[in-house]
């Protein structure tokens, strides 16, 4: 499963000329975004300065807020103008989200995943089943497309993230069980009277809904499941006690800024410790020393996830995440780094609130 050199420089080469296309697209006048624009005039022309991805260095760390407190048409892209935009939020419990805009590229992203779902698991044709957030979130609208592209419908249940971070946060433990439950009810009730064979939800969703029915019997094949952190010893929970090793598992690890990174198959030496590949070109995952952020750390060793997102419709560089990893080597079909077993930041340092989500 090791990469050999060439294909590590190929991957590298290609990278390279995608990060210079894009930063020429974001900053010219005819292609690029006010934002961008405006950023150019006050420091200094990545067109110029920015030829391969360690010149990224040059920029300072993306702040997200800025997608906060800024209109989202200073982010659109001159040849999009005039062109009616989905608006995506993520994160927050209280106050004004983050929200990132956006036409083709969840499509883009999901299409790319299909290919990496056996069809034994996810059958061509066979319902979906999503349960997790959909409202402002561009997973409700990938998920669907991602089903669609399959040749599959999806079914839908909601679940409010932002209610659950908020009663979790009040030690309203007894209401998030309760929401929990009211999910949960709301699933299986799709699974005993329509046919399913595909699931998308998160593990603590996973783990309660099989505690109420059969998967397998229902008709479930594949689980896609992401949302939260998943340590080796929890994952061997989900793939031998919840799906029984009879239904396909493809943990996955995205977000809104980010898109969708894959994980490799679990193999036996992998002792169910699951590893991450971004969707590169489009967008790159380091792990970095928290405390220099310009370094990597060394394989096997845990920093801090930076995120650079490279489309025509986002460019963000160096965003640190709020999650942390184990850096790991190029696995085949990946001839880039991964990252394995996120969780939280500093979750060693301070205690973890487990949600129920």
């Amino acid at each position: 499963m090791s990469v050999d050199q060439a294909a590590i420089k190929a991957a590298q080469e290609k990278l390279d000329a995608h990060l210079r296309e894009i930063v020429q697209w974001h900053f010219s006048p005819e292609t690029g975004c006010p934002f961008w624009l405006g950023w150019a005039k006050k420091n200094f022309d990545p067109r110029t300065e920015i030829k391969h991805f360690a010149d990224l260095q040059k920029f300072p760390h993306f702040q997200d807020e800025s997608l906060r407190d800024l209109q989202p048409e200073v982010w659109v892209p001159a040849k999009f103008k005039g062109r009616p935009f989905n608006i995506f939020e993520t994160g927050g419990t209280t106050g004004m989200p983050k929200q990132r805009i956006g036409w083709d590229d969840y499509k883009v992203d999901y299409e790319e995943f299909s290919g990496k779902v056996s069809d034994e698991h996810f059958p061509r044709g066979g319902a979906w089943l999503m349960v997790g957030p959909t409202g402002p979130r561009r997973l409700r609208l990938a998920i669907e497309h991602l089903a669609n592209f399959r040749g599959s419908s999806c079914y839908f249940v909601d679940l409010d993230p932002r209610w659950v971070k908020k009663v979790i946060s009040n030690k309203q433990t007894d209401q998030a069980k309760a929401y929990m439950e009211h999910v949960v009810d709301q699933a299986v009730t799709i699974l005993k009277h329509r046919k399913v064979s595909g699931l998308f939800t998160t593990p603590k969703l996973l783990e309660a809904l099989a505690e109420k029915i059969d998967l397998y019997d229902a008709g479930i094949r594949g689980v896609f499941c992401g949302g939260t952190t998943m340590a080796p010893q929890y994952v061997r929970f989900i793939v031998e006690e919840v799906l029984e090793g009879r239904i396909g598992f493809y943990p996955t690890y995205g977000n809104t800024l980010m898109g969708l990174a894959a994980s490799v198959p679990l193999l036996p030496g992998d002792k169910f410790s699951i590893t991450y590949y971004a969707p590169q070109p489009r967008a790159v995952l380091r792990v970095v020393d928290p405390n220099q952020t310009d370094q990597l750390v060394d394989y096997g060793a845990w920093g801090r996830v930076e995120l650079t997102t490279l489309t025509r419709e986002f460019f963000m560089p160096r965003f640190l995440e709020r999650d942390e990893a184990i850096r790991r080597e190029p696995r085949a079909p990946y001839a880039w780094d991964g990252v394995a077993e996120v969780r939280p930041f500093g979750a060693m340092e301070k205690k973890i609130v487990e949600g129920v989500y």
